[in-house]
């Protein structure tokens, strides 16, 4: 019983190498195998970022709805009136936490898949940059893996350089959930908050945009690899006025971790499907993973298929305030070469043949 109490308090406060090496000192009949704790461990990692994102700001809602109700409404006073205050931090570069970002539980996380990052050029830190991340996947494992948390090291890798990825701002309007984004260092992908971070945050910023988008995850399949970037030029424009280099960005496998049902194009449900993506800003998917307890049944726990996110070279892109059509045009032809060419260069080291192809709608 002393054993387990020292291990339970070792987790709880945090110390030793890890929560792994503190529930080692357990009894073998609480952990009858290392393999197994450390798969546990990585499931629950994966899983509570997953419901995190799905639930945490729907649920922390109505909790405070309904806290109003009770004798604890003066803490949902209180944390209202803080929402009010801090409304706009999420638009000014956010509140990263360099303790959260670190976490021990962001390495089970990587494990489970397992997620790699590849550098192949470095980045000044006297520049600033827009990551355009493809392919979206399902849930962006790999962009939340290698840019919302340290994990694989970017901060050792691109010394100098901080990363913010951005997502949906509707995200930034729920209660708690709003916190948990801004700890790694993620932000709104609106004009607001992309603006500050790449005019008045200094240099040294890495703005990740995952390009596709919405529409971009209702073709993620396995052994798909369609990229939505044709019409999407918005993203070139702004590092033109801006004068931010563009990076582009590919990570093999994102859309290996869920199995989806993919509808034809005249379909009632594909029509739906692109309806509510209009309203909602996100496409309600319908997909599958594994099950949380049996591998070979159904559920929302991913399959643990590689991921390995590769960042390409930058190009330089000037400093124009009010670039024309065909100034666009023109670098945005060159960002889609320039991913066209990282993708064929590492495709078969990464799993795919090299009669595959990457597809460009």
């Amino acid at each position: 019983m002393k054993t387990i109490l020292a291990a339970y308090s070792g987790v709880l406060r945090g110390t030793g190498s890890s929560i792994l090496s503190a529930l080692q000192d357990l009894p073998s009949a609480f952990w009858p195998c290392r393999s197994k704790m450390e798969k546990h461990l990585q499931v629950i990692s994966v899983m509570q970022w997953v419901l995190s994102f799905l639930a945490l700001g729907a649920a922390c809602t109505l909790l405070l709805i309904y806290m109003f109700c009770t004798d604890c409404w003066l803490i949902a006073a209180i944390y209202t009136a803080w929402l009010v205050i801090d409304w706009n931090t999420p638009k000014q570069g956010g509140r990263r936490s360099s303790w959260v970002r670190n976490w021990t539980v962001w390495t089970y996380f990587r494990d489970y898949f397992p997620i790699r990052l590849i550098k192949t050029h470095n980045l000044l830190p006297s520049r600033n940059y827009i990551f355009g991340y493809h392919p979206h996947g399902i849930f962006c494992f790999g962009a939340f893996c290698n840019f919302g948390t340290e994990a694989t090291g970017f901060s050792k890798k691109f010394p100098g350089i901080k990363p913010s990825l951005a997502t949906l701002a509707g995200n930034f309007r729920l209660p708690v959930l709003r916190e948990y984004l801004m700890s790694g260092g993620i932000c709104p992908v609106n004009r607001n908050s992309i603006d500050y971070l790449l005019s008045l945050n200094g240099t040294g910023n890495a703005v990740v945009i995952v390009v596709g988008g919405a529409a971009e995850s209702l073709h993620c399949v396995p052994g798909m690899n369609v990229v939505t970037l044709k019409k999407r030029k918005g993203f070139v424009k702004l590092a033109l006025q801006k004068g931010s280099d563009l990076v582009p960005v590919y990570s093999f496998g994102e859309n290996d971790v869920y199995k989806q049902v993919v509808f034809e194009e005249g379909t009632w449900w594909k029509a739906m499907q692109k309806r509510l993506q209009k309203i909602l800003g996100f496409a309600p998917c319908l997909f599958h993973g594994c099950g949380f307890f049996f591998g070979d049944s159904w559920g929302i726990v991913p399959y643990c298929k590689p991921i390995t996110t590769i960042v390409g070279e930058p190009i330089t892109v000037p400093k124009i305030e009010d670039p024309s059509d065909e100034v666009i045009d023109l670098y945005h032809e060159m960002y889609i070469k320039s991913l066209q060419c990282l993708f064929d260069k590492y495709k078969t080291r990464f799993g795919l043949k090299e009669s595959d192809f990457l597809h460009i709608q």
